[in-house]
């Protein structure tokens, strides 16, 4: 039985040095490894543009999936409000997420910040064709409040069954480009969470115009860093990185240990922090988009967008560490 995120924070607590901090309603332990909430949220450039982000972001697959007058949707209102009242800009959603991005662009348009965020969103429809891409795209539109959105990505490479087919990625990149020439679109992008299409990810990072490519990386999956990540720097592509925790069974490998002592050297008052602070620390990794629906975790998440990151030899020891814990 694996130990609840609530209780792996309160180990956090003990020995990575996060205290009471003043939280956005009154006093509320915020684990930011004694870096007050205040401090700026680090940031890091998408090359093709110059525009910067701040590296810890907010994905929305499946926590955001939440039927109408579902108990939990005000709990996850706040996620989406307490993100923003941080400083947090990238939100990753996509229409094939079911009700999340209609969940999300309800909030955004009710408070009208949907222009101070970074919105992210997916298209994917197969073999239909040029038409459903741009009808799911202008769909995209309408639900998030924005006419030009930040950034479009294929998702899964067009992958919208079981096999890739790299006529359906040329297809939606079409499109893609087009909407980019046309101002409909800031920047375009690929997305994979599949280790077996990464052949067709470095394919396609080569043979097209991204400014964006996502894909899955964590502290317990570290396959992208062979040429995934290596060839994002030398293209000149921003790396947004999902499922940060999902790969390697993170939480449950630490379950009942506490954060390692050294952890105060990079700010790090958390496992979560621990694991993002790995992934943003890569040079090629522009930003990170955990997903919750917890107030609580989306605050000590985006604790490890501030104070210091690992260098290199304390990323292999943090590798190492949790290696060792099995």
């Amino acid at each position: 039985m694996h130990l609840h995120r609530r209780d792996l924070l309160k180990l956090g607590l003990g020995v990575g040095g996060g205290f009471l901090l003043q939280g956005l309603r009154g006093v509320e332990p915020l684990l930011g490894g004694g870096v007050a909430p205040q401090a700026p949220l680090l940031r890091k450039t998408i090359p093709s543009s110059g525009e910067s982000v701040p590296v810890i972001g907010l994905g929305t697959a499946q926590t955001f999936n939440l039927p109408r007058r579902h108990p939990d949707q005000a709990r996850t209102r706040e996620v989406i409000r307490d993100f923003h009242a941080l400083g947090g800009t990238v939100i990753d959603t996509s229409p094939t997420y079911q009700r999340s991005e209609p969940f999300l662009g309800e909030a955004i348009r009710e408070w009208e910040i949907q222009d101070e965020l970074f919105l992210a969103t997916k298209v994917n429809v197969g073999d239909r064709g040029r038409r459903a891409a741009l009808r799911q795209m202008e769909g995209s539109a309408r639900t998030l409040g924005k006419r030009t959105l930040d950034l479009v990505q294929v998702w899964n490479l067009g992958d919208s069954i079981s096999s890739l087919s790299d006529r359906h990625l040329a297809s939606h990149m079409e499109v893609l480009q087009e909407w980019k020439e046309g101002g409909r679109a800031r920047h375009i992008g690929i997305t994979t969470s599949r280790d077996r299409q990464y052949g067709d990810v470095e394919a396609a990072m080569e043979r097209w115009e991204l400014d964006v490519v996502q894909l899955d990386y964590s502290i317990g999956d570290r396959i992208p860093e062979q040429r995934l990540l290596p060839l994002a720097l030398e293209r000149g592509i921003a790396v947004i990185v999902n499922r940060p925790f999902a790969t390697g069974n993170l939480f449950g490998r630490v379950q009942g240990v506490p954060l390692p002592p050294w952890a105060a050297e990079f700010d790090s008052g958390s496992w979560a922090q621990f694991f993002l602070k790995f992934i943003v620390a890569h040079p090629a990794v522009t930003c990170v988009v955990p997903a919750t629906s917890n107030p609580r975790n989306l605050r000590d998440n985006m604790g490890a967008g501030r104070g210091r990151l690992p260098d290199p030899e304390l990323r292999e020891r943090m590798a190492e560490h949790v290696a060792a814990l099995g």
